[in-house]
């Protein structure tokens, strides 16, 4: 794959930082080829109406949020919408969907939209509703009673869902057809969930209520339907670290798996079109009693055997398992790096010589070392270390020899806590 200059540049910043790059992952994406198939015939179903769910295991440094962004990636590729929520017990509970269905249209993103591209889509989804009327009436521009008798029309596809979501968009319209900038700014909030909006906002569309785990239900079934309307064909909605809830109060960990329980039902039967749920998490919290298994009928439906060999798990099972990284995934990635890297350099030449295969393998095996040997906790650290003490200085000092002048060194304010809990006291020579 080629990059350009700013693709490449965002990669390795976001690797210097020690986080996932947003985008452009195929470059770095090892072990989730057996994956990829299933992935595309799963997104085509969803793109045209149906529903899916899935679960995604995994211990950490195995790629889960890898391979969400990675999902997500392919997703905007076929026009998709995507979104993730991290959930917390005080402010996205997971048993309140008003709070989840929030940080959804908070991080809403489209190819064309960064976050929050909510706004952006209803506005397109308008846009196209003017296009349409146009077109119908064989002229460039429709008139306005086209327009509203369109808008009509489409409105009562949205209000089959749910009645009050298309008075609020028919109240936004006129807003913004009168120049009413700060109502149509506060019914947009009220859409998206927000709590805190004017009464007086309210009253302009006809409703009094804030957003409840009710509402937001039918709220969600709005939005997939404005998606479609704006040319998006479906969501991929991740909900990253669902293992924070084992460490929740036993009543609201209770709540939230029977809210995951009903959704994963609701699903089932087709009341969401278009929508993606991926759920991620740790085998502690799909095989433990603190987590899935504390609810059976839960457990029966994400019920997955993984007694056999990794390399004949189902792809298309409800629940997959990302296997963790070994040395020779690490070196894999490590090398792919060098690469993106390497494409950009002032000297490529030197990029290879200095740092080639030999050399990051030996990176690879020190700084997994530095972690008591967990390969598998190794990947963000040593991709942070590869591009930000070997990379940046091969490429900016030309007497600078990475064998004979970098040391490697682990600091605890550098790692996470499950770094920090696998650091071995013992210090690796490089």
């Amino acid at each position: 794959m080629t990059l350009s200059p700013v693709r490449r540049r965002e990669i390795l910043q976001a690797l210097r930082q020690g986080t996932v790059p947003s985008g452009n992952l195929d470059v770095l994406a090892v072990g989730i080829d057996k994956f990829e198939a299933t992935v595309n015939e799963e997104l085509d179903a969803v793109s045209a109406g149906g529903s899916i769910f899935k679960a995604v295991r995994g211990e950490y440094g195995s790629g889960k949020t890898f391979y969400a962004r990675w999902l997500q990636q392919q997703a905007l590729k076929r026009g998709m919408a995507v979104a993730e929520v991290q959930i917390s017990e005080v402010e996205t509970p997971l048993h309140k969907l008003e709070t989840v269905y929030r940080r959804t249209t908070e991080s809403l993103r489209t190819s064309s939209f960064a976050p929050s591209a909510f706004r952006g889509v209803l506005d397109s989804w308008l846009y196209g509703i003017e296009e349409d009327a146009a077109t119908a009436a064989g002229t460039s521009e429709a008139t306005s009673e086209q327009v509203e008798a369109l808008l009509e029309t489409r409105l009562s596809a949205v209000a089959a869902v749910t009645p009050i979501y298309p008075m609020v968009l028919r109240a936004y319209r006129d807003c913004l057809e009168r120049d009413d900038t700060a109502t149509a700014d506060a019914l947009v909030a009220w859409l998206g969930g927000q709590p805190h909006v004017s009464a007086a906002a309210k009253r302009a569309a006809g409703v009094r209520q804030d957003v409840d785990h009710f509402l937001a239900m039918g709220f969600l079934q709005g939005l997939l339907a404005v998606l479609k309307g704006a040319r998006h064909p479906g969501l991929l909605l991740v909900i990253d670290e669902v293992e924070t809830l084992q460490r929740m109060r036993s009543d609201t960990r209770e709540k939230a798996l029977n809210a995951l329980r009903q959704w994963i039902d609701e699903l089932d039967t087709g009341r969401y079109p278009g929508l993606y749920l991926v759920i991620t998490g740790t085998p502690a919290f799909f095989d433990g009693r603190m987590g899935v298994q504390s609810l059976p009928p839960l457990a029966q439906r994400l019920h997955t055997d993984f007694t056999g060999p990794a390399r004949f798990d189902n792809p298309r099972a409800p629940q997959i398992r990302l296997s963790a990284f070994d040395l020779e995934k690490l070196v894999e990635v490590g090398v792919r790096v060098r690469n993106v890297y390497r494409d950009g350099a002032s000297s490529p030449a030197r990029i290879d010589a200095m740092v080639d295969d030999a050399y990051i393998s030996v990176l690879a095996s020190a700084v997994a070392g530095k972690l008591g040997g967990q390969v598998g906790t190794s990947p963000r650290l040593f991709l942070k270390k590869i591009v930000l003490d070997v990379l940046d200085k091969v490429d900016q000092f030309v007497d600078f020899d990475p064998r004979r002048d970098y040391s490697l060194t682990v600091t605890d304010s550098e790692m996470t806590d499950t770094e920090r809990h696998a650091a071995s006291a013992d210090e690796v020579e490089l």
